[in-house]
């Protein structure tokens, strides 16, 4: 009986890349544009000195192929996957997709995998939602077998998960480069850097309003939090970073919308993105709202370049 091939390598230039530009964006935005818009986007965002791109993926672009959009309109810039489903394809594919667009663009592709959300993955793919740790488990180590016999692949790209309690936290650590925690605050980061140890990278999504007027911040955050709030795997999230039922109303009390979405000036902002820093995050990923889901929220990202591209 042959013995299984080894995993491959993966390549840790990407978040060396992250460890060296310690902020980056996060926007499901570039799907409301044509792909070359989206890539018009991603290219000022390079050019603006921010170190990464990451995006969602639900009822948008499929995540591998809106990565190589992104790869091929820019040439430094790290792309992240944030997250792409175990559930929108089996490990096989997994493996093959991240494995060529590595080949593609070597060092510029970090993958981010997730179990998504039981109404996602039931009523939209109609799949059967399982044990997130087992599941996620099963597929990295399905990915690790996975055979795929193209050229140029010698290497696969770094991995973080969706990781927001402690199991998947650890597993983060043990199976896969790091965690990339969404929808947490500072304190959290704090944990989580203490449960994955100094080596694993930490990427963490922080939503930003860059506003004067508090009125103006309440509405994004609520809109931003509507649908998350109705999500148990969040709701669990938040009940261990000490919130409660009060909090989690459609679009999540004032008390939750001042922890996860941070707002005022520059200097707000920037102050918020040092506390994850200072926390133990190794980068992190503004995630600016616009007055709604559908505006790219460009004169944001222009304006807060200079103050946090330097941090």
């Amino acid at each position: 009986m042959s013995e299984q091939p080894a995993a491959p390598a993966r390549d840790r230039a990407a978040l060396d890349a992250l460890r060296a530009k310690r902020v980056g964006v996060w926007t499901t935005a570039l799907d409301t544009v044509s792909p070359a818009q989206a890539g018009e986007h991603a290219a000022e965002l390079e050019a603006l000195g921010f170190g990464s791109l990451w995006f969602g993926e639900a009822y948008g672009r499929e995540a591998f192929t809106n990565a190589a959009l992104l790869l091929a309109a820019t040439g430094r810039l790290i792309v992240g996957t944030g997250i792409a489903s175990v559930y929108g394809r089996d490990a096989v594919t997994g493996n093959a997709a991240s494995r060529t667009l590595q080949s593609a663009y070597p060092g510029r592709l970090v993958v981010g995998w997730g179990v998504s959300h039981a109404p996602l993955v039931e009523r939209m793919r109609g799949h059967q939602y399982g044990r997130p740790l087992a599941t996620m488990r099963e597929y990295l180590q399905a990915l690790d077998a996975a055979p795929f016999l193209a050229a140029g692949a010698e290497s696969a790209p770094p991995r973080v998960l969706a990781a927001l309690r402690p199991k998947m936290i650890e597993l983060s650590r043990t199976l896969a480069d790091g965690a990339h925690p969404y929808l947490v605050t500072p304190e959290h980061t704090r944990t989580t850097r203490e449960l994955l140890g100094a080596e694993p990278i930490l990427c963490v999504e922080q939503a930003v309003v860059l506003a004067s007027d508090r009125d103006q911040f309440l509405e994004r955050a609520h809109w931003h939090l509507e649908i998350y709030t109705g999500l148990p795997n969040y709701r669990a999230s938040w009940e261990a970073q000490g919130f409660d039922e009060e909090d989690f109303v459609r679009g999540g009390s004032q008390r939750l919308k001042e922890a996860l979405v941070a707002w005022g000036d520059e200097d707000a902002i920037t102050a918020r993105v040092r506390e994850h820093l200072d926390a133990g995050a190794d980068h992190v990923l503004i995630q600016a709202l616009g007055a709604n889901a559908f505006e790219v929220p460009a004169d944001q990202w222009r304006a807060l370049a200079p103050a946090l591209t330097g941090v």
